[in-house]
């Protein structure tokens, strides 16, 4: 699986957990009337956005991609596992979370309430991280694959040629057709 396509995943994900979370405690709150944890959730929300915008932005994403990818190891071969088995492996603790959450929302909603301020933060912080790692993708070269482990080790990475090489650097248009077909400017034969 593309380490590109889980850092995605795993983004929309979390968004989607606090999205569902917000919706919950909302829910629930209004149902039991408990203004002040309406009150509070939307204060730590609106925390949690304004420190997952500034913890998000990309020079921190580089930084925070940079140690992970230095420890990628070099392949000529992709890793043996589908994508989807390594997404499951490494992603199920998201849904344990959510289940674990969700469930105790119904007795205390302020626990849905956190549980979604903290899946925000975590979302905006992660929003960059996919670009980051594409960039160093584009620049090398190379393409960045994960290695089937368990979603408590650290990720381990797999560093593949890619093929990119062959194509032009964005923001170069590609040659006028006469220099395609003959290999030298001006449409004339070499």
């Amino acid at each position: 699986m593309l380490f590109t396509d889980l850092l995605r995943i795993t983004v929309l994900l979390v968004a989607a957990e606090a999205t569902v979370l917000g919706a919950v405690a909302v829910v629930i709150a209004n149902r039991d009337a408990e203004t002040a944890t309406l009150v509070v959730a939307g204060g730590w929300w609106v925390v949690a956005l304004v420190g997952g915008l500034v913890l998000g932005r990309a020079e921190r994403a580089s930084e925070g991609m940079s140690r992970v990818l230095a420890g990628a190891r070099v392949s000529p071969t992709l890793p043996p596992e589908s994508s989807l088995r390594i997404a499951l492996a490494r992603l199920w603790p998201l849904g344990a979370f959510a289940l674990i959450v969700g469930g105790l929302a119904w007795i205390w909603p302020q626990v849905a309430a956190i549980g979604a301020g903290y899946a925000l933060l975590v979302a905006l912080m992660w929003r960059n991280r996919e670009a980051a790692v594409t960039g160093v993708e584009d620049r090398d070269g190379v393409r960045f694959y994960v290695e089937p482990s368990s979603a408590l080790e650290p990720i381990k990475l797999v560093r593949t040629p890619g093929l990119s090489r062959d194509r032009q650097p964005a923001g170069h248009p590609p040659p006028p057709p006469a220099e395609r077909e003959t290999g030298v400017g001006g449409g004339r034969p070499a």
